[in-house]
């Protein structure tokens, strides 16, 4: 985990309860003596965050429906604490591809940070709990949120002629199908034990779990797109959970010419991460 990362100590459960009582039932003590959560359940990680959320950055509003993507706050601010080490100024423009209902990046960027933030979301449920979330937080009122309202795009229809990034996130589906998603999951239940009857243990809708291609699909059509942003834009970023596709991934980034490719790798306890990042700019 990033060294300057807040979350990189245990979790303090007591003071966390204090902050949020309703997560109170979801802790327990495992056998080593540690108090701990299920991580395996949607509803245990919902409480945690909103917890975290409440304790670090004073949000008192958050809330995402239960079938959407619930985000690992630490994880995802690791990924915006390399932006940072790689963007040599504080004052970041950050741009949030496929923000989901759950507004992590633009919440972490903007409380953490300070930084401005534009967030694009293809679904309108989504979208609309986002808005939620920043109408319920006055800390949150400065991020601006765009539809993305044709799905074969990723960047077009949402930059605009008048903007400047300093940085694109963006956390694309994991997935080629439904199929694959389901498949993926039965083997996770499978490697936790879950003996509950239920068929998934990951929140997401459709839009947020897969995608035509996959990940590598996604990162491939957001590479051409950026070609016509690249004067806007100084770093592309997108997260690669299959290091197997980063071979791939990184021939299509090459395709169009930028001028530099980084591989930024990341660590949060034994789950290895890592996001791509590319510029047209010297």
């Amino acid at each position: 985990m990033h060294p300057k990362n807040p979350f990189n100590k245990d979790y303090d459960f007591d003071t966390l309860e204090k902050q949020y009582p309703p997560l109170k039932p979801f802790v327990f003590e495992n056998e080593y003596g540690t108090k701990t959560i299920k991580f395996s359940d949607n509803k245990a990680v919902i409480a945690l965050n909103t917890a975290l959320l409440k304790m670090h950055y004073g949000i008192t509003n958050w809330n995402i429906p239960k079938d959407n993507l619930c985000p690992p706050i630490p994880g995802r601010l690791d990924y915006l604490l390399h932006i940072a080490d790689l963007i040599p100024k504080t004052d970041i423009h950050l741009l949030d591809i496929g923000t989901g209902a759950n507004l992590i990046y633009p919440v972490l960027a903007t409380r953490h940070f300070n930084w401005k933030c534009i967030a694009s979301e293809v679904n309108l449920d989504s979208l609309n709990n986002a808005q939620k979330i920043i109408d319920k937080n006055p800390s949150l009122k400065d991020i601006e949120l765009r539809h993305q309202e044709f799905k074969s795009c990723i960047l077009k229809h949402i930059i605009q002629p008048t903007d400047s990034f300093d940085a694109v996130v963006c956390n694309p589906p994991f997935f080629k199908n439904r199929t694959d998603a389901v498949k993926s999951n039965l083997r996770k239940v499978q490697n936790l034990g879950i003996k509950k009857e239920r068929t998934q243990n990951f929140g997401g809708l459709g839009n947020e779990l897969w995608y035509k291609g996959g990940e590598e699909g996604f990162i491939k059509n957001m590479s051409e797109e950026s070609l016509h942003f690249k004067n806007q834009v100084k770093w592309f970023t997108a997260l690669v959970s299959r290091k197997e596709n980063l071979k791939s991934i990184k021939r299509a980034i090459n395709k169009t010419q930028p001028s530099e490719v980084k591989i930024v790798e990341m660590e949060q306890g034994n789950k290895q991460s890592r996001f791509i990042a590319w510029t047209f700019q010297s």
